[in-house]
């Protein structure tokens, strides 16, 4: 056997020689016995393909030709079923589309020339995998380094250049290019392109910087350029063969400003009258003797004595001037009562060279009324809500810089902040009254509430009615600010929820919350906070009918506060008598904690669930598999029973009766509605066993029992319903066969008694005002229109047929089908009378009636003394057929 697995190694030795001694106990010399057995050793797959390296420096050039070998990797492997047999691939597939690799050489070879790409990525590391007969894998690194070609045209860092340089000055500009080749590939030369002004200008061929190699005139340059010089500047790199990229630079040489602004006159004078916007005052005249307009180009400007009174505007003045309009400044009005009456304006004229020049305007405001009212800064007001007083709560001041003048004050807006909102809107009333003397007075139509809007701003204007120029209202309006002051005028209010709440007396220790209500009080700050307070207690108790009074006993009221919300979470401070059944009516005050201290109440109704209503379920598992499953349980129940499943008690069951055995578990809950109501337990048994949850909890948790009643499910017998379907089958039969032969025969009955009837008719001969016919067989009445001699005769019922109430329908049709065929035989010519009906009913057989039918009867009577001489008349009925009997 083998001792070693690890010794026994093909590529360490092919075979061993072992030699075995076999020996008896006796000490003989001859004891003994040899065999050398030789165990030649098979080779099996047992290692992995190795490389000889563990990382492989390679190097290619970039965008090689597809196909182009990088380098051939092998790897070796002892084993004697891989000699040759050992496949190779790159990992990961990712790299496939730039290199591969032949699995059965290991020669890596270019996939996508186009896509390796030293300036995307110089650098692949993919892995080298070699795999044996087994599947046994080797791996090594290959590290291709992309080597670089001269395949990038050197970039200029922008599409062009453009410098500005003033004439006489130097021009220093720097022309950059780059070239994403290594050296020296990327090595770039510049130069400039042959042009008209190429001369002018020298270029590093290293650095790129651009110079002037003379001085730069602008007016020795051709007009047509108009002052613009345009070079083009080549970049060459220094690959094989070298690429060339050139950018064209633009130099606009500026021309010098020599030569200053000058007015036309020396001084300027205007007047101008008060009280006029924009009021032209006067104009003032400059020329500059540049011959660009870059240079000749004048604009004006006040510099000083304005006061920010006037403006000036530059406007051209051909052919070779500019001029100045001064105006009053359109938002201004000139005011004579003010400390300015006479301007001195020092009025510049300036090229965009800023040379200039400057000349002195006088300007004298004549008189006008015209000044307008202004209001006086007025502190924030301050007003309690609900405030009554009569008096004035503030006023605005206005100002008149005219001597004569009378001020009315006029509201122009009411805005409020309101409903805790951060911007001042619309007011829902108008609290306040603005007189004319500008007092502010309160609306007594309203009252001034906090809760509603907390800040009023009032807009107003004031007018001078003996203005006589101008507007005569303030230019702009005044503004007010009220703050409104809170004060305790709301009392807590209750949300409206549910005031109905349900507890199980005995899952609620001590402690618990009950029911919980909430508050909030519409002022703000120390004014909105409260406290809850148990006002009173009462139990009115279910099956007596009869309400305790507890004051403050059994519970209490905690109180804590959610944001802007008070809430009183009721507990209960002493255990719940689960013997009782009833409910407690609680009532539940909320008042403020700052004076006054506003008080409001409201009513909760708390059901109580006794142990009466506790339901026992039975399980055959254990407590702790009882205990371990209760949430899935009650989730079940919860679903079957649509109701809030309360657990006080999970325990192990006596076993005391036959359902009851030995490791049971008895779960104890309550069954609580949201109304206050429980489920008994028979209720819960009914509702259980009628709902699909109950074989899950029967099957997967073992449910015996509910409150006392075994839980089973009804087994089905095939055998009992086969025979039930066999019984109830022949019943069907038997009750068929009886209705159909009680059928036939009434039939039989009634149609042979027409029969007989037609058959026994005779006819009587009647005069020529006689009506005559076929008669109705079972009635009194011919089937001719008019004909009825004994309307009004009594029918004896012994003769009656019972066509009417004993007949079938297949009885009317053969009747009717009877009368048919009378009608066919008898001929509208045929005279011959109706004979009477003289046979009995052979049934019925009636002594005293010698007449079956009344009809028969009668004729019999009307014709006694015209044929008691005449021998009787019979005929048959051809038509009546077998079928008809």
């Amino acid at each position: 056997m083998v001792k070693n697995s690890q010794a026994v190694d093909y590529e360490t030795k092919t075979s061993m020689v072992i030699q075995i001694i076999a020996k008896d106990h006796s000490n003989k010399a001859d004891c003994c016995s040899t065999a050398t057995v030789t165990i030649q050793i098979k080779d099996i797959n047992d290692n992995s393909p190795t490389f000889p390296k563990e990382v492989y420096t390679l190097k290619v050039d970039e965008h090689s030709p597809n196909g182009t070998t990088v380098d051939t990797i092998t790897a070796t492997d002892p084993d004697t079923m891989d000699v040759g047999n050992i496949r190779y691939r790159l990992l990961p597939d990712s790299i496939l589309k730039y290199f591969n690799v032949n699995a059965m050489t290991g020669r890596i070879y270019v996939t996508n020339s186009k896509l390796i790409d030293r300036e995307v990525t110089s650098l692949y590391s993919p892995t080298l995998q070699a795999r044996d007969q087994a599947n046994n894998t080797g791996n090594t690194v290959l590290e291709i380094t992309l080597t670089d070609i001269n395949d990038q045209t050197p970039q200029f860092n922008r599409e062009s250049y453009i410098d500005y340089v003033k004439e006489g000055s130097d021009l220093r500009i720097q022309v950059q290019a780059t070239d994403r080749d290594e050296p020296p590939n990327s090595e770039i030369v510049y130069g400039i392109v042959n042009s008209n002004y190429s001369g002018k200008f020298t270029i590093d061929p290293t650095t790129g910087w651009l110079e002037n190699n003379g001085p730069l005139d602008r007016e020795a340059m051709q007009a047509k350029d108009n002052g613009q010089v345009k070079l083009n500047v080549t970049a060459t790199d220094k690959g094989s063969p070298p690429l060339t990229s050139w950018v064209p630079v633009i130099i606009n040489v500026e021309d010098i400003n020599d030569n200053t602004p000058k007015f036309r006159k020396t001084s300027y004078k205007f007047l101008v009258e008060e009280g006029k916007k924009a009021e032209f005052v006067g104009s003032v005249q400059a020329v500059d003797l540049d011959q660009t307009i870059d240079h000749n180009r004048i604009s004006f400007s006040i510099v000083s004595g304005s006061f920010g009174q006037f403006i000036i505007q530059t406007f051209r003045d051909e052919p070779d001037g500019y001029i100045g309009n001064i105006t009053v400044d359109p938002d201004i009005e000139l005011d004579y009562e003010s400390s300015f009456k006479n301007f001195n304006l020092d009025v510049e004229a300036m090229d965009l060279g800023s040379m200039k020049d400057t000349v002195t305007v006088e300007v004298i405001v004549v008189d006008v009324n015209d000044e307008r009212p202004q209001f006086k800064p007025v502190a924030p007001l301050h007003i309690k809500e609900n405030t009554t007083i009569t008096e004035a709560v503030g006023r605005f001041e206005g100002v008149d810089l005219d001597m004569n003048h009378v001020l009315v004050y006029q509201l122009v807006s009411t805005k409020c902040r309101c409903n805790g909102s951060l911007s001042l809107g619309p007011c829902p009333e108008d609290w306040f009254i603005l007189e004319p003397t500008g007092e502010i007075m309160l609306n007594e139509e309203f009252v001034i509430d906090f809760e509603k809007c907390d800040q009023v701003d009032l807009e107003a204007q004031v007018v001078d009615e003996l203005t006589q120029k101008g507007e005569n209202n303030s230019a702009t309006p005044g503004h007010i600010v009220i703050n409104i002051e809170d004060i305790n005028d709301n009392a807590p209010a209750f949300e409206t929820t549910d005031s109905l709440y349900v507890v199980v007396s005995e899952t609620a220790s001590v402690g618990s919350v009950i029911a919980s209500v909430t508050a909030t009080d519409r002022d703000s700050g120390k004014n909105r906070q409260m406290t809850f307070s148990i006002t009173n207690i009462q139990f009115r108790d279910d099956v007596n009918n009869k309400t305790t009074e507890l004051g403050s006993r059994v519970f209490r009221v905690v109180t804590t506060q959610e944001d802007d919300k008070y809430v009183g979470n009721i507990q209960n401070i002493e255990v719940l008598n689960i013997n009782v059944k009833g409910k407690y009516l609680v009532t539940v005050g909320a008042a403020n904690t700052e004076e006054p201290k506003l008080f409001s109440e409201t009513k909760l109704e708390i059901f109580t669930v006794d142990k009466s209503l506790k339901v026992e379920l039975l399980f055959s598992k254990t407590v702790a598999e009882v205990q371990a499953a209760q949430s899935q349980i009650v989730l079940l129940l919860t679903a079957a029973t649509q109701t809030k499943v309360e657990v006080v008690g999970i325990r192990a069951d006596s076993g005391s009766t036959e359902i009851r055995a030995a490791g049971d578990t008895v779960m104890e809950v309550y069954f609580v509605n949201a109304n206050g109501t429980a489920l008994d337990s028979d209720t819960a048994e009914t509702i259980l066993s009628n709902s699909v949850e109950r074989y899950k909890l029967q099957i997967e948790f073992g449910l015996k029992d509910i409150g006392g009643t075994v839980v089973t499910e009804k087994q089905v017998n095939p055998v009992m319903f086969v025979l039930l379907g066999l019984v109830a089958g022949l019943i069907i039969v038997l009750a068929v066969m009886t209705t159909s032969l009680v059928c036939t025969r009434r039939s039989y009955r009634t149609k042979l008694k027409a029969s007989k009837a037609m058959n026994s008719a005779a006819m009587v001969v009647t005069g020529g005002d006689q009506k005559s016919g076929p008669v109705v067989p079972g009635t009194n009445k011919y089937t001719m229109e008019g004909a009825n001699p004994v309307l009004n005769l009594n029918i004896d019922t012994a003769t009656d047929l019972g066509f009417d109430e004993e007949g079938s329908n297949a009885d009317r049709v053969s009747l009717n089908s009877l009368d048919y065929n009378i009608d066919m035989v008898m001929s509208d010519k045929d005279t011959m009378p109706m004979m009477m009906i003289q046979e009995e009913d052979e049934e019925e057989g009636g002594a005293d009636n010698l007449y079956v039918e009344p009809l028969g009867e009668a004729l019999a009577q009307r014709g006694k003394k015209r044929v008691n001489n005449s021998p009787g008349l019979t005929f048959a009925n051809p038509s009546l057929s077998t079928t008809d009997l």
